[in-house]
């Protein structure tokens, strides 16, 4: 699949969302990048992600979300509390910021309508999640339709990783040839720790793990 006309990417420097700028970048004629700084607890992420889009020569645009984290107490975006470990059963865990993706998604199509770009690609999964419920399909198709009769626009927005699991996600950057980029130098784990993370948050566990299927079925060693 080959588009002849620009994208726009979510884009946070981590693994799931440069999997998918990169996708994007394979498909279509010109990429462009958005990224949010909300107040979370790693601001490094904002510098990674400038630099990946930089390297990659996509146009990225950095956008300020100050009152989320006002809205609010989780732990991504308030230090005093310490992100779960685990997540929980029959509740949200303390890393959900409410009204993210869909406060990021809005914006995001704004910027699209001001460039003339209708698709927008973004990086979440309901397959291997944190138990966010903004991740999972239903929402993303319902916010599709809300948008576009917000905007009278015909807005797609795609979501290359929405059933793949982390072992398959692993297994796309691979494909696209990014596999040590997304390893060595994205950052995915909810204490700001860039590469492979703490290893104890659900974010770097679920990641962990990924990788650890993955490599397992290319029979190469795993070295951390």
């Amino acid at each position: 699949m080959n588009i002849d006309e620009p994208a726009l990417v979510v884009f946070s420097g981590g693994q799931d969302s440069t999997t998918c700028l990169f996708w994007a970048k394979a498909i279509f004629a010109k990429v462009y990048a958005i990224c949010f700084s909300y107040g979370q607890r790693h601001h490094l992420e904002t510098d990674i992600a400038r630099k990946i889009a930089a390297d990659a020569e996509i146009d990225f645009r950095l956008i300020e979300v100050p009152f989320l984290h006002e809205l609010n107490r989780n732990s991504l975006t308030d230090n005093s509390i310490t992100v779960d470990t685990e997540i929980p059963e029959n509740k949200l865990p303390n890393s959900f910021v409410p009204g993210r993706n869909l406060f990021f998604l809005s914006i995001a199509a704004a910027y699209a309508h001001e460039l003339g770009i209708k698709h927008i690609i973004t990086g979440v999964s309901q397959t291997d999640f944190s138990g966010y419920p903004d991740c999972r399909e239903n929402f993303i198709k319902s916010l599709n339709k809300t948008l576009n009769l917000a905007m009278d626009e015909d807005f797609v927005i795609y979501t290359p990783l929405m059933h793949r699991d982390k072992c398959q996600i692993w297994a796309l950057a691979d494909d696209l040839g990014i596999f040590d980029l997304v390893r060595n130098n994205t950052l995915t784990c909810y204490n700001g720790i860039v590469g492979d993370g703490c290893g104890k948050c659900p974010a770097c566990k679920l990641r962990k793990h990924g990788l650890e299927l993955y490599l397992a079925q290319k029979k190469e060693p795993l070295i951390f």
